[in-house]
């Protein structure tokens, strides 16, 4: 009956298995006439990895904590600090530039600090000030 035809290996109802070639059952797509497959089809990964080491290392090597880095940040904190004091459109607007340099350089949080500043200096002076 039904388990004769399994203790036999035939059994009608069962799929032919895939048969597996040269390439290992993947399609082979953009083959060009000599038989040899171009860079342009192969899914390769370039992206690398990082892992916590590769982050400890890049900040041992001090990747935004040279000194002539920072020194663009800092201005930039100054030029928005001051800028709550006198001249506050054109010192605002000095340190939200040097803000963007400093990050450009790797002084990222420094930068924040001045874009930020420099933003509220010349939005108190343009919509607060003058109704105070």
């Amino acid at each position: 009956m039904i388990m004769d035809e399994f203790k036999n290996g035939r059994n009608k109802d069962v799929q032919v298995p895939p048969k597996h070639g040269e390439n290992h059952g993947e399609t082979v797509k953009n083959q060009d006439f000599v038989g040899i497959e171009p860079d342009s089809s192969r899914n390769e990964e370039y992206a690398a990895e990082i892992t916590a080491d590769d982050y400890e290392q890049k900040r041992e090597e001090g990747i935004g904590t040279d000194d002539g880095v920072m020194m663009y940040g800092w201005i930039a904190i100054a030029l928005s600090a001051i800028s709550f004091f006198m001249w506050p459109i054109v010192l605002g607007a000095a340190g939200i530039i040097v803000g963007f340099v400093s990050r450009s350089k790797g002084a990222d949080t420094l930068g924040n600090i001045a874009i930020a500043a420099g933003a509220i200096s010349i939005l108190i002076t343009l919509f607060i000030l003058p109704f105070v």
